[in-house]
């Protein structure tokens, strides 16, 4: 097994920059990815992909893709973070650490956003940072994998 990360997006985060930019803030998922791209040669490793579906069941494919190829896992539920037991069954047979972000801090948000099936299989969660969750994801796992 390789020392890369695998790095998933769920839904609406391919309009970032657009979609209530006073809570998910202006930066781009392009942006975000040249981000975690730069963090990730920083600290030794590379990305395997980064990909963005919203589509639960691309999701589910792309985490059993990674099973095998990548050494860690990165991955923003949004909006499958309280409602996909079927993602959390997937994330189960991924071997190495994974790493749940969010852009917000989902425990400051609306009471149906706080719960999380993803965080039952998550070696960590990383909340409330905006973009930079992602990067401190990156370093995080970096870590782990050495």
């Amino acid at each position: 097994m390789t020392k890369s990360i695998a790095i998933l997006s769920g839904p609406s985060l391919n309009i970032l920059g657009e979609r209530e930019p006073e809570i998910y803030g202006t930066t781009t998922l392009a942006q975000i990815e040249a981000m975690c791209a730069t963090k990730a040669a920083e600290v030794g490793t590379k990305i395997l992909f980064f990909r963005q579906s919203n589509h639960e069941g691309f999701l589910i494919d792309w985490i059993q893709e990674a099973r095998g190829k990548a050494g860690g896992l990165i991955i923003n539920p949004a909006g499958f973070t309280s409602t996909s037991i079927a993602i959390l069954d997937a994330l189960k047979t991924f071997d190495g650490p994974i790493m749940e972000v969010h852009l917000t801090n989902i425990h400051k948000r609306e009471h149906f956003r706080q719960p999380s099936y993803v965080s039952l299989a998550a070696t960590g969660v990383i909340a409330g940072l905006g973009p930079k969750s992602y990067t401190v994801a990156v370093e995080a796992l970096a870590g782990l994998l050495k």
